[in-house]
């Protein structure tokens, strides 16, 4: 057996929303161990600049290799946007694959609209500012048509819980108000916060026959091939799950629990410089 076969997975975000992809790769691969770093000190990242974003990253990417992981999944799409070629060069010094969730968004929804392609794109300032979306997607097909829209208040409201309340169904209906006129097919999830709100989305999308794209999904059953063929699967019955913050972590453990709908030991806090 491969020595590493019981090695975490490191998944990291600025806070809760990537624990859709924690959950998801619970999910498909639930022998696995997993390590989640979310950095609630300094959440939102959307906002922030690109070095900025950057610097976060590989602080995080640095404390995962210490925890000796065998894997990185980038579970925010911001800094896949932004540093996921710096995380994968740094990670590469320690032979540590990494998976990024845009590239697996694209993926799953050029997989889903085989003709006349026209897929809606929403995430924070910083992850549609950078076209990374438009690119990945016109990388799988030259000719699809991409309608991208940032959202930046729904993360704060992911954060506070506020998922289904008024507040975010008014939020929701100016955010895609210019989506339900495009004939869309799919509709990608660029933010990892957003799978919150997805049953909102489908209600204000008022029925049009839109795919949700949720790249948690896509990132799980990517990183199930890649340890396979790395020959690091873990076939162990029940992983463990470790979760560490960067501030509030009684508020996070919460909020963790009610969302992956399973109790948590602790949330450990460990502060980033």
């Amino acid at each position: 057996m491969n020595s590493k076969v019981n090695a975490p997975i490191g998944v990291f975000d600025s806070g809760i929303g990537g624990l859709t992809v924690a959950k998801a790769v619970m999910e498909t691969l639930p022998g696995e161990n997993i390590i989640y770093f979310g950095d609630t000190a300094r959440v939102p990242y959307g906002i922030k600049s690109v070095e900025t974003i950057r610097t976060y990253a590989l602080e995080i990417t640095q404390f995962l290799i210490e925890k000796k992981v065998k894997m990185i999944l980038i579970a925010c799409n911001t800094v896949s946007a932004a540093a996921e070629e710096q995380v994968v060069e740094l990670a590469g010094k320690h032979k540590i694959p990494v998976l990024g969730v845009v590239k697996a968004g694209a993926h799953a929804a050029n997989d889903l609209t085989k003709n006349h392609k026209r897929i809606g794109v929403i995430g924070t300032l910083a992850t549609i500012g950078s076209g990374t979306y438009e690119k990945a997607l016109h990388e799988l097909d030259p000719d699809v048509a991409v309608y991208s829209k940032a959202c930046p208040l729904l993360v704060p409201l992911a954060e506070e819980g506020w998922v289904d309340n008024d507040i975010a169904r008014e939020t929701l209906e100016i955010y895609l108000e210019d989506f339900k006129t495009k004939d869309l097919h799919a509709l990608i999830l660029g933010c990892t916060h957003y799978p919150l709100f997805k049953p909102l989305i489908r209600d204000v999308m008022d029925g049009k026959d839109v795919e949700i794209v949720d790249s948690a999904v896509s990132i799980a059953g990517m990183a199930k091939n890649m340890l396979a063929e790395l020959d690091l699967l873990n076939n162990q019955e029940e992983g463990q799950f470790e979760c560490y913050v960067s501030d509030k972590p009684q508020r996070f453990q919460q909020l963790a629990e009610l969302f992956l709908g399973r109790r948590m030991k602790r949330v450990e806090i460990v502060t980033m410089h």
